[in-house]
This record gives C-alpha cells, structure tokens and sequence, in this order.
C-alpha cells in the first residue's frame, strides 16, 4: 500500500486535475507531475497520470458532447497531434526534454503578454491551417514529454473567439484523443510497480467527482471570466516550464 502522504497528494493531484477538467475542457494537466513529483519521481508520476487521464477523458465526455466540438478546427488539429506524440515519445527517451518546456514556456508568456497589451480582450481572429497544424504538432510533443501540451493548444484556440462551451468541448475531445495514445508510450517508459497499480485505483473515485465540480463551476461562468481565468492559468503554467526547464539545466 502506498504511504498516506504519497495517497493524499496523489488523489490531491488527480482531483485537481480532473476538476480543470470539467470547467476548461482540458490542457491544464501540467500541474499534474509537479504536484505528484513531492511524492514521486516525474517519470513515476508520470506514469501514473497517463492511465488515470484516460478515465478522465472518458468521464468528461458524459458533459463535452459532440455538439460542443469544434469539427473544422479538430480536423486540423489531430493529425498533427498524433505525430506530435510520436516526436515527443523520441524525445522524452532520447533527447533532453527541459529544453522543450523552456521554448514552449517563453512562447506561452510572450502569447500571453500580447493579450494583455491588447487591453485583455479576445480580439478573434481567422483560421489558419498552418497554425493548427502547428499548435497540434507542438501539443503533442510537450503533452508526451510533461502532460504539458495545454499552452499549444490555447495559443491557436483563444484567439478564435470561440463560446466557452465550443472551447471546453474541442479541448476535450483533443486531448482524449491524445491521452488515448500517449498512455501506452508511458507505461513502456515506466512500468509501473504493485504499489503503483494500488495508488491507480485508489485516485479513480477522485475523477468523477473532479470533473463534475469543475462543469458545474464551468456553467456559472461568464464567457469574459472563463477566457480570464484560462490565459491565468497559462501563466502559470508556463512559468512552471520554465522553472522546470531551468531547474534542471542547473542540477545537471
């Protein structure tokens, strides 16, 4: 059985997590190692949030209907997504990750930057192929490497001035496809132990739960406070990919 402090941060981090979730539609799973990391190595946590992530996914589809999804954009987007998690498996057993999460974090805060010199309104924008080509691509490296793969995404969506419902539902579903995929990889990079499995199932009663408050919160939001509250939470996670990208230039 794992220890009482390891289970209290573990079902800390997943309701959290799942709570996101369900009031943003996905993207925020970035919060996710760094919090279970107090317990656990990253690799560890890591493999334990892929699993778990697809039962959110799942749970959150029961709220994120397809006619909350965005059918142009998705086109776009999932193919590049799908090679994007093909990359960052390479990477994450091959090259050094850190330098990822300190591009993608200085390319987050300099989009955020722009929004709040624009007088913090969503100005939309049109369709680019090329961008969602690239946001897809470029979630799909970061979300393989450090279930960081929000910041891409959101860069290419935002701007589109979409209703918070098309916003939430399309993230959703773009990153169900993605945890669908990326949770093999991450077993083969860590398999998990006994103890691991245990921990697993004793966060699963976290994530229904989690999402179900984060919808609700979701529906008592006006569209101006959700889009607020996103581009906070891309600061923050973008500064924490480049803490950690930093961080771990100055241990090596």
């Amino acid at each position: 059985m794992p220890g009482l402090f390891t289970l209290a941060i573990a079902l800390s981090g997943m309701f959290l997590i799942a709570f996101m979730k369900g009031a943003f539609g996905g993207g925020f799973a970035i919060v996710g190692i760094p919090l279970l990391s107090l317990a656990m190595d990253p690799i560890t946590a890591g493999a334990l949030l892929a699993p778990l992530f697809v039962v959110m996914d799942i749970t959150a589809l029961h709220y994120w209907r397809p006619n909350t999804w965005s059918r142009v954009d998705l086109a776009m987007l999932l193919p590049a997504l799908v090679v994007g998690i093909g990359l960052g498996y390479f990477a994450l057993r091959d090259l050094d990750r850190h330098a990822v999460e300190i591009v993608m974090g200085a390319v987050t805060l300099a989009f955020v930057a722009l929004w709040f010199l624009g007088g913090g309104e969503v100005k939309p924008r049109p369709r680019s192929t090329w961008k969602a080509m690239l946001a897809g691509l470029s979630s799909g490296v970061t979300t393989m490497v450090a279930h960081s793969g929000g910041p891409p995404l959101a860069i290419y969506l935002l701007p589109l001035g979409m209703s918070k419902a098309l916003y939430a539902g399309t993230t959703s579903l773009f990153f169900t496809v993605g945890n669908l995929l990326k949770a093999g990889p991450w077993l083969v990079l860590a398999t998990p132990s006994k103890s691991l499995w245990v921990l697993m199932a004793l966060c699963v009663p976290a994530v229904p739960a989690g999402v179900w408050a984060g919808w609700r919160l979701h529906e008592r939001l006006d569209q101006r406070a959700l889009y607020r509250a996103c581009y906070a939470i891309l600061v923050v996670t973008a500064a924490k990919l480049l803490w950690d990208g930093l961080a771990g230039y100055v241990r090596a």
